[in-house]
C-alpha cells in the first residue's frame, strides 16, 4: 500500500505524512518542484519534468489497487478510481466509481461555463479547519481499508 500525493497544491502535506508515519506506510510526494523534500525514510519526492499534466501522468501511471491518491485534480481522480485506487481530496471527500462521473461532468460543465463568460469568477471557498478535520478522518478510514 502506498500513499501517493499530487502535492504541487496540496495544502494537507503534513497531516498525510503524519497518518501514514503512524501506520508505516510508503508515500510518494509528486511535483513540478518546489517542495522541500521531506526527512522522513518512509517519504520518497519525486520530481517530474515541467510540463502541463507530467505529475497526474506520472501518478496515474503507478497507482492501483490498495493504493491511497491524494489529489483535487478530477481527471486523475478519475483514472485513479478506473484502476482501482482510493481517492480523496483535500477537503476529505472521497472520490469512487460511484460518484466520479457526475463529478468529472460537473467539472466540464463548469469549464464550459466559464469558457463561455469570461467575467465569471470561481466560486471557491477557502481551505478550512473543518476541511482539515474531514480529511484527517477520511484518511484514516482509507488506510484502514486498504489495510483489510
Amino acid at each position: 500500500m502506498t500513499i501517493y500525493v499530487d502535492a504541487d497544491a496540496c495544502p494537507v502535506k503534513a497531516e498525510i505524512e503524519r497518518v501514514g508515519t503512524r501506520h508505516k506506510l510508503a508515500m510518494i510526494i509528486v511535483s513540478n518542484g518546489g517542495i522541500r523534500p521531506s526527512a522522513n525514510p518512509l517519504v520518497d519526492s519525486v520530481i517530474v519534468p515541467e510540463g502541463a499534466d507530467e505529475a497526474d501522468k506520472w501518478i496515474a501511471e503507478r497507482a492501483g489497487p490498495g493504493d491511497i491518491v491524494v489529489t483535487a485534480d478530477i481527471p486523475l481522480a478519475a483514472k485513479c478510481v478506473e484502476a482501482g485506487a482510493q481517492v480523496l481530496k483535500h477537503t476529505g471527500e472521497v472520490l469512487s466509481a460511484d460518484n466520479i462521473g457526475n463529478i468529472l461532468a460537473t467539472r466540464d460543465l463548469m469549464a464550459d461555463l466559464r469558457a463561455a463568460d469570461p467575467f465569471r469568477q470561481g466560486s471557491g471557498r477557502s481551505f478550512s479547519k473543518a476541511d482539515r478535520s474531514r480529511f484527517l478522518d477520511a484518511l484514516e478510514r482509507a488506510v484502514r481499508r486498504a489495510a483489510r
